[in-house]
């Protein structure tokens, strides 16, 4: 279960957020995913509590704004095997990739290097926002508008991140997509419901669409 949205009378508990989200991420079994068990990995996310505890800004999920997330990188965790850990809200389906992923292509979708990642395989993704503001204009306009405002785009595992913490962000007329995985060509990664499931899937950067916005984030951080 999430958190309650952050009002004047229920402050959002940021401390208990991340220790939900480590919880999250144990359950799902990440930690299997990377290698280690589930101390080891509690270890490994401790050095990012007091950053996330001192993050600020609203916690607003119906509108799609998260102060932070735990992301783990593709290189402990791969997005084959974190995809089928997401559902919807109150969903059971498991999330999946779709097959206008051709076999090794997701390899090929990576961060640009005006982008860049946190070392490590666990960081913090500060600020998120789900972006419906963009929902019906180009990709490519939308990332633009996302970079003069100094935020980012997300890549495809934050977006993973984003559903696997906040199943409720994923919503109909709501989807978003990815522009910080790209692999040199026009496709642009997004998440939307298909099947009654999330769906990662991509777009073409020219073509709009009304339920596809672009999510971003103001920022990361490894602790």
């Amino acid at each position: 279960m999430t958190e309650t949205p952050e009002t004047a009378e229920t402050p959002f508990d940021r401390a208990a957020e991340f220790d939900r989200q480590v919880r999250t991420l144990v359950d799902r079994g990440y930690p299997s995913l990377a290698g280690v068990g589930p101390e080891a990995f509690a270890a490994a996310v401790a050095p990012l509590r007091d950053r996330a505890t001192a993050t600020t800004g609203p916690c607003d999920i119906d509108g799609g704004r998260i102060p932070f997330l735990l992301v783990v990188a593709r290189g402990a965790a791969p997005i084959e095997e974190t995809m089928p850990r997401t559902t919807l809200h109150r969903g059971r389906l498991p999330g999946f990739v779709d097959r206008s992923f051709e076999p090794g292509s997701l390899e090929r979708f990576v961060v640009p290097e005006e982008i860049g990642l946190p070392d490590g395989d666990i960081y913090l993704l500060l600020d998120v926002e789900r972006g419906e503001e963009f929902c019906g204009v180009v990709p490519g306009e939308a990332m633009k508008t996302v970079a003069e405002r100094k935020r980012t785009p997300l890549t495809i595992e934050e977006g993973v991140a984003l559903v696997t913490h906040f199943p409720e962000v994923l919503a109909k007329n709501k989807c978003f997509s990815l522009g910080g995985s790209r692999c040199g060509d026009r496709r642009v990664p997004a998440l939307w419901i298909s099947k009654r499931a999330p769906k990662l899937g991509w777009c073409w950067e020219g073509n709009p669409h009304t339920w596809l916005g672009m999510a971003s984030a103001g920022g990361r951080s490894a602790g």
